[in-house]
This record gives structure tokens, C-alpha cells and sequence, in this order.
């Protein structure tokens, strides 16, 4: 059974970086597509970055050149280097993993 686990949320200024981990505690074997997506206060939840299982990355164009997603050849620990973070960065973030799976989200917020 996958359980997904995020940690690494919090405060921190234009310009900063955060890093978020997401640990699929539950599974022994499951090497499914993994992601990072977010959810800011009034708005949908849109897509950050995937990682999959043949090392395909993709990112929004919101992110492309700020952040890093990686992860572990077994698809069990996901990372997000968040880096010139910007107030419109803040968010709920989410580990999702195919098919259906999500955390329970780590909050981002950027301000000065």
C-alpha cells in the first residue's frame, strides 16, 4: 500500500530556497511515475514536476529553470529544489504517485 509522506515546507523570503522531500513510506515495490504539484488559495491544482519511471522529467513553465525535482531509481523518495522562490510559489505542495495516490501536502509560503 502506497503512504506518502512531504516534509520541507515552510516560511521563507523572494529569493530563498526550500527543499521538499516525499517518502512513500508504505510500499515495498511500486515503481510508478512520480510528482510534485501544488495548490495556491483560490485556484486549482496544477502540475510542478514528474519524474518517471524511464527518468522523464517534466515542469511547468512557472518553475522550469528554478526548481529540481529527483528522486531514487526505486521511485520510493522524490525531492524538490526550490530555489528563487517568488510569492507566487505559495501553495500547498503535494507528492502525487500514479495511479491515485497523494500526501497530505506541505505548506510553501513566500513573503517578505
Amino acid at each position: 500500500q502506497v503512504r506518502l509522506v512531504e516534509s520541507g515546507g515552510g516560511f521563507v523570503q523572494p529569493g530563498g530556497s526550500l527543499r521538499l522531500s516525499c517518502v512513500d513510506s508504505g510500499s515495498y515495490f511500486s515503481p510508478f511515475n512520480m510528482g510534485w504539484y501544488r495548490q495556491a488559495p483560490g485556484k486549482e491544482r496544477e502540475l510542478v514536476a514528474l519524474i518517471t519511471t524511464n527518468d522523464e522529467i517534466i515542469y511547468s513553465n512557472d518553475v522550469k529553470g528554478r526548481f529540481t525535482i529527483s528522486g531514487d531509481s526505486a521511485m520510493k523518495t522524490i525531492y524538490l529544489q526550490m530555489n528563487r522562490l517568488k510569492p507566487d510559489d505559495t501553495a500547498v505542495y503535494y507528492c502525487h504517485k500514479a495511479p491515485s495516490y497523494w500526501g497530505q501536502g506541505t505548506r510553501v509560503t513566500v513573503s517578505s
